[in-house]
């Protein structure tokens, strides 16, 4: 097997949460459901720490402003994990040199972690939590699902990952530019309402 694509598929799924992406991966090996995924991911150790922290994100990531501070803290995890995960799996195939899986799964999970994190703080200018508790859900489903379907389908789920990386990149080219509008017209609507003094 091609390892390219599942390297792809599991650097996006680790910017958007990347326990998830060790966690499963980890159960996949462990169960003897798929053949393709190292052994140091499958170590009891190693699944332990990666279900504890999920757990841990699963929680935080359903907070407003939380989620925020999170996604600040883990903007060097992901991209790390997405390259560590990247290298295990080429080192594990030994169809990809280790260092561009590394590069190619931390330079994904760096795109698609600040999506997610862009995304965040937008919606964290909602008043009402349920935006949040949404959002983290369909992600977490979104990682399960696409890690699931590139251990099986891995061509299939790397135009998956594609599609979602691109278009998360034009909507946070969006929310930006309108974040920005809001922001400068909110600051000349202040500006209006000043009064002004002049000089005697």
């Amino acid at each position: 097997m091609s390892v390219l694509p599942l390297v792809f598929t599991s650097g996006w799924a680790s910017g958007v949460n990347a326990y998830a992406v060790v966690l499963l991966l980890g159960l996949f090996g462990a169960t003897g459901l798929s053949d393709d995924v190292p052994q140091t991911l499958q170590n009891p150790s190693v699944l332990v720490v990666a279900g504890v922290l999920f757990l841990c994100e699963a929680v935080a990531d359903k907070i407003p402003y939380v989620d925020s501070v999170w996604d600040s803290v883990h903007t060097v995890v992901r991209p790390a994990a997405g390259a560590w995960v990247g290298a295990l799996l080429a080192g594990h195939s030994g169809s990809l040199p280790d260092v561009a899986a590394a590069l190619l799964g931390g330079s994904t999970a760096l795109a698609s972690h600040t999506v997610k994190a862009g995304t965040r703080m937008a919606v964290n200018t909602s008043p009402e939590p349920f935006s949040n508790i949404a959002l983290s859900l369909a992600e977490d489903l979104g990682v399960g699902g696409i890690v699931a379907f590139a251990l099986f389908h891995p061509w299939a789920a790397a135009t998956v990952a594609a599609v979602l990386l691109a278009g998360g990149l034009a909507l946070l080219v969006f929310l930006v530019s309108r974040i920005r509008r809001f922001l400068r017209g909110r600051a000349r609507r202040r500006a209006e309402r000043r009064p002004v003094v002049r000089a005697p």
